[in-house]
């Protein structure tokens, strides 16, 4: 017996050409292929657009003809395998119901057919459907066939809602680009050229090149780039922004269409553009077979999960789209939105008909997320994450472990050799010395006192420092509940990542530093928004170049659900730093050397045959040393005597018999003087004008700042073992307790030797000028990495310093909070 529904059917399909047939979908596949390309529909994609828009929704008005063609594509869908029976069956019934709703008779449908047809010109040969609506009308008056009131019964029985594949809710999401009708893919049905779409499109290959966009889309995309330009364009005037959009080229375009949104309040949101993509690129890769099903699923989960993040309902992810594809071409095509998005938005059988905020259950999110921490398990997605405020396009390398090619790294290699001076020789031990903790607890205390008010004066003997330094200083306080490792580990994760790419540095032992970088971080903040708003707040401060800072970079990924921070294995495995971290009282001898050496900020490393062979020669031509034993020797007399006593011996006699200096001066200065007696003569006059302060000054300081400088080369040298090294650091705390009380009366010293010793130069006053200022900014902080004194106790002097709120310190300060 035949089933009334197929039957009616049948029936309707006469309308269209057809012979009558009680089973309608027993066509020749290959005949009922090459029919639905003729109808202009070469794949599933585009049938599912022609069922959908047989119920567009809201005030529009559905068009018969198009529901009357869609009876047709059913059969010939179904027919040539395009269709389950199931899923012909669910859209038959759909396609029935509603024609029987809106129509009250068979008379009423055949009208509705005839005025559409009509306004769409359909005039002359047109004699099949007249004929054939006739002769349904005819069986219609005289009760036979399917009647209307038999079709209405028949559909009361009828099962619904089961149109669309429901294998998973994250398809749902694909019908922005094509709504699906059956899972899984068909390369053949669903998208013939998806392979030279992807190469087209987005130059992509392979499952490595798929998995690297996909993870690139979900976590920073071409949204980032808008969004940063977006924020800055906000803080310009009229004028700046002219000349952002005159200065883009051939992006000009984009610019003006930016601006516009800008300029009429447009909100500025597009990030639904990135992850509605993820979910088509993801679909791509199931049908080609490239992503197995449950990972394009979870891929799309993902985009689905962020999006329900970022937006309320399907109209904001819509809109959000259509802003991002009129920046992508530069055409702000607004304006048609409605007309784009209309079926989706307010058809009845719409995919998009589940609420967004209910498309996934905390489970599946849950599960997404998990399967996308799992391609950046490996620690050196943490250098790409930190790495890429620097070099954005380094998050193209999520997941699959990319290939770097030759140019690349010749470049790392000039990087590392020209601005870093560091060399494979060296190997991953070199990267010790741009590990720097104490740099970090020298920040924490300065913005700790900030925030007291317990700074140091910035009037100093040597004067004050600039305006600008001292503000920068002062505005520390607003870090004091940020630990400052950041500042400093997001360099270093920089450096560490440029000497992977040169291929010349050990790979385990790049990966055990990248894990002991990653446990640092998790130790010192618990999650991303604590990372990223520490390193904002001291970027804020402490911004590389004065008028380009990073701070809307990091915010961006502070708050865009998608950013790798977010989908970092967030762990801490071990306590073990990249690099050694000294004690309290260690960096108090180490800033012992003040000015001479600033750059002191970790324990010095045996250094590459290029730093050895500067280091040995500054040693050469600047104090005649040549080797480990001369080196000892020399730093044994500095602690010990040092030019201090030649000063005792040699010149504070004169101090007490004025005519004897006077007498002495006249006779140097009436003769031929070689080299020696010249400086001998310069150091009279020094004398004799008390310059510097030199008779009234203890200038020990000289000696021990020299003593710590050298040593400190002596160990990057090799020349000093680690227990004479520390065995010189601790002579000279000792030397420096037992001459000064402070860093200003230690710092006094220091100028006064500096001054008096200097050798005859035309740059003594520049040189002295320099130091002084140098001296000036260690005293009081200003500039905060000028140098350490501000933060640190003076040997033996009592305690001074507020203590940190975060363990972000070094280990020997009793005022810490651990």
């Amino acid at each position: 017996m035949a089933d009334p529904l197929h039957a009616w059917w049948a029936q309707q399909l006469v309308l269209c050409g057809w012979a009558f047939d009680p089973e309608p979908a027993s066509l020749d596949p290959t005949l009922a292929a090459e029919r639905l390309a003729q109808l202009g529909v070469a794949e599933r994609g585009e049938l599912g657009w022609r069922l959908l828009e047989a119920f567009p929704g809201g005030t529009e008005r559905a068009d018969p003809q198009v529901r009357l063609t869609a009876l047709e594509l059913i059969a010939l869908a179904q027919s040539a395998g395009w269709l389950t029976a199931d899923r012909a069956e669910a859209w038959l019934a759909e396609l029935a119901g509603a024609i029987q709703r809106n129509h009250a008779t068979l008379d009423d449908w055949l009208a509705a057919l005839r005025r559409t047809r009509l306004e769409s010109g359909w005039v002359h040969g047109d004699e099949i459907f007249a004929q054939s609506g006739e002769a349904l009308s005819q069986l219609e008056r005289d009760g036979e066939g399917i009647t209307w009131e038999l079709l209405a019964a028949t559909l009361e029985h009828r099962p619904r809602g089961a149109h669309w594949a429901q294998t998973h809710p994250a398809w749902r999401l694909r019908a922005a680009f094509a709504p699906l009708l059956e899972s899984p893919p068909s390369r053949e049905l669903d998208w013939p050229d998806v392979e030279a779409w992807l190469d087209r499109g987005w130059q992509i290959g392979d499952r490595d090149e798929l998995i690297r966009v996909l993870l690139w889309l979900g976590a920073q995309g071409q949204r980032y780039a808008w969004d940063i330009d977006a924020e800055r364009l906000v803080e310009m005037d009229a004028e700046a922004r002219k000349a952002w959009l005159a200065g883009l080229g051939e992006q000009r375009r984009y610019g003006r269409v930016l601006r516009g949104f800008l300029e009429r309040g447009e909100p500025l949101e597009w990030a639904a553009w990135d992850w509605l993509r993820l979910v088509d690129l993801a679909y791509a890769g199931a049908t080609l077979g490239w992503l197995e099903a449950d990972e394009a699923e979870s891929f799309a989960a993902h985009a689905g999960d962020l999006l329900m993040r970022r937006y309320s309902d399907w109209t904001a992810v819509t809109l959000a789209y259509q802003r991002g594809h009129s920046l992508f071409e530069g055409r702000d095509r607004l304006a048609s939105h409605a007309a784009d998005w209309h079926v989706l938005l307010h058809s009845p059988l719409s995919p998009w008909q589940v609420p967004l905020q209910g498309l996934f259950d905390d489970a599946q999110r849950q599960a997404a997320g998990q399967f996308l921490r799992g391609w950046r398990r490996d620690a050196r997605h943490w250098l790409l994450a930190l790495a890429s405020l620097r070099e954005p396009d380094l998050l193209y390398r999520q997941g699959v472990t990319p290939v770097i090619d030759e140019p690349r790294r010749k470049d790392v290699r000039r990087y590392l050799h020209e601005t870093l001076g560091l060399l494979p020789d060296e190997g991953v031990a070199g990267l010790a010395r741009f590990w720097l903790p104490a740099q970090a607890h020298h920040l924490n205390q300065l913005a700790a006192d900030a925030a007291h008010g317990a700074l140091p004066a910035v009037t100093t003997p040597f004067g004050r420092p600039p305006e600008d330094a001292v503000a920068m200083r002062d505005a520390l306080k607003r870090c004091v509940r940020h630990a400052a490792t950041i500042h400093m580990a997001e360099k270093y994760a920089f450096y560490l990542l440029m000497a992977g790419d040169s291929g010349d540095f050990d790979t385990a032992g790049l990966q055990a530093l990248t894990e002991s970088l990653r446990g640092v971080l998790c130790r010192f903040y618990p999650d991303s928004r604590r990372l990223l708003d520490a390193w904002a707040a001291w970027e804020a401060a402490l911004p590389e170049l004065p008028d380009d800072d990073l701070v809307h970079e990091i915010r961006w990924h502070r708050d865009d659900p998608g950013s790798l921070f977010h989908w970092l294995d967030w762990r801490q495995v071990a306590w073990q730093e990249p690099g050694p971290r000294p004690t309290l009282s260690r960096f108090t001898a180490l800033a012992l050397a003040g000015p001479l050496n600033p750059g002191v900020w970790t324990e010095p490393q045996p250094e590459g045959r290029a730093e050895r062979e500067a280091t040995a020669q500054w040693l050469e031509e600047q104090y005649a040393l040549h080797g480990a034993s001369e080196l000892g020797d020399f730093l044994n007399f500095l602690l010990e005597a040092g030019d201090r006593q030649e000063y005792q011996i040699n010149y504070a006699p004169y101090t007490l018999n004025r005519p004897r200096l006077e007498e002495e001066i006249a006779i140097l200065e009436s003769g031929d003087c070689d080299e020696e007696a010249r400086n001998h003569l310069l150091r009279l006059r020094r004398v004799r004008d008390n310059d510097a302060g030199c008779n009234d000054t203890d200038m020990a300081a000289w000696d021990i700042a020299q003593a710590v400088d050298l040593a400190v080369a002596g160990r990057c040298l090799g020349w000093l073992n680690a227990g004479d090294f520390s065995a010189r650091l601790d002579g000279a705390l000792r030397l420096a307790q037992q001459h000064y009380g402070n860093w200003r009366g230690y710092a006094q010293g220091l100028y006064a030797g500096f001054s008096f010793f200097m050798g005859e130069t035309e740059e003594r006053a520049t040189l002295l000028d320099g130091f002084g200022q140098a001296l000036a900014a260690w005293l009081s902080g200003a500039p905060p990495l000028a140098g350490s004194w501000a933060s640190l106790d003076f040997p033996g002097a009592s305690p001074r310093h507020w203590a940190p709120l975060h363990v972000d310190t070094l280990p020997g300060d009793a005022h810490a909070l651990h």
